[in-house]
């Protein structure tokens, strides 16, 4: 059995308490936020044994195996820092932190304590998200030449909430554009050319972001964020022999079309069971239970590559969150 705790009490972490519940082997037994109050609600919807009115009192108990981090991502790395300190693996929400360098203190602190850590990019742990990289891989489309991707909502937000504050790591890009990016990621790996223009908020955060990323074999990622507007949050992977078409939402889809030259098109299909939150969560269960103190389908030189191309395209439009 894996005994989870859970840091924060919002949307996201009832959404993953909810698909925990779907984990073999799995157990809600603690939750911690900043006030007794908010913990002790959570944890008596989730049926969570525990409840702490301090990030640090959920990471010194010593009854949990795991603890996933929900809060904000202006958050993340004080939250992570507080529960690998105490010696917790740590399945923290991605964006990871706001930049690089932060991002690359969690990882040298996880390894330096031998503790395990993963960014909980779910797509990245999707079964049918990995049967289609599998496909790619092995030659259905033929070569990769192009990924397009797109994550816009419609708002508005006020000035004061997270998506428009500077504070709180506000704009599309870090909470919306990592999806496209991450996606890009996975198919291409690390682009060696990077263009970027957005809309910058009263606030200076990006509103509306494009993003061309470029390959020098040829292949070209064409990304796309915003809060001024809903987009399709579709996704295609073009090669030189087919396409394939993922439907909204592409970083969490239940079916993806599978077009290849001279063939009908294949739809392929995954279990609709669930948020999508379990696979992430097993994920850690797998690797807790083998002793690794980093995932295979996440790992640490990802999560840095990921977050080292946001920086990029950060500076480029020009949000700064010093």
């Amino acid at each position: 059995m894996t005994r989870w705790g859970i840091l924060s009490t919002g949307h996201i972490a009832g959404r993953f308490a909810e698909d925990l519940r779907l984990v073999p082997g799995a157990e809600l037994v603690a939750v911690g936020s900043r006030t007794t109050e908010s913990a002790e609600a959570f944890a008596t919807r989730y049926g969570a044994e525990r409840a702490y009115g301090s990030w640090a009192e959920l990471a010194a108990d010593d009854g949990l195996d795991a603890i996933y981090v929900a809060t904000p991502h202006a958050a993340h790395h004080e939250a992570a820092r507080v529960c690998l300190e105490a010696g917790r693996a740590v399945l923290l929400e991605k964006p990871f932190t706001l930049d690089l360098a932060t991002s690359t203190e969690l990882v040298e602190l996880a390894r330096a304590r031998g503790v395990f850590l993963m960014e909980a990019m779910w797509m990245r742990c999707n079964p049918l998200i990995l049967r289609l990289v599998e496909l790619v891989r092995g030659g259905a489309i033929g070569e990769v030449t192009s990924v397009r991707a797109d994550f816009g909502v419609a708002g508005p937000f006020p000035p004061e909430h997270r998506m428009r504050n500077p504070a709180l790591g506000g704009g599309a890009l870090l909470d919306l554009g990592v999806y496209p990016v991450s996606l890009a990621h996975l198919l291409l790996g690390v682009p060696q050319h990077v263009q970027a223009w957005a809309k910058l908020s009263p606030e200076g955060v990006d509103e509306n972001t494009g993003i061309v990323l470029g390959y020098d074999s040829g292949a070209v990622a064409t990304l796309g964020c915003g809060m001024v507007g809903a987009t399709p949050l579709t996704a295609a992977i073009t090669g030189t022999t087919g396409r394939i078409e993922l439907p909204e939402p592409f970083f969490r889809p239940g079916s993806a079309v599978l077009h290849r030259t001279d063939a009908e098109p294949e739809t392929l299909t995954d279990d609709p069971a669930g948020g999508g939150y379990q696979y992430e969560a097993a994920e850690v269960q797998r690797c807790l239970a083998a002793g690794l103190t980093e995932s295979p389908l996440v790992p640490h030189a990802v999560t840095l590559e990921v977050m080292a191309l946001l920086d990029d395209i950060r500076a480029r439009i020009g949000v700064d969150y010093a």
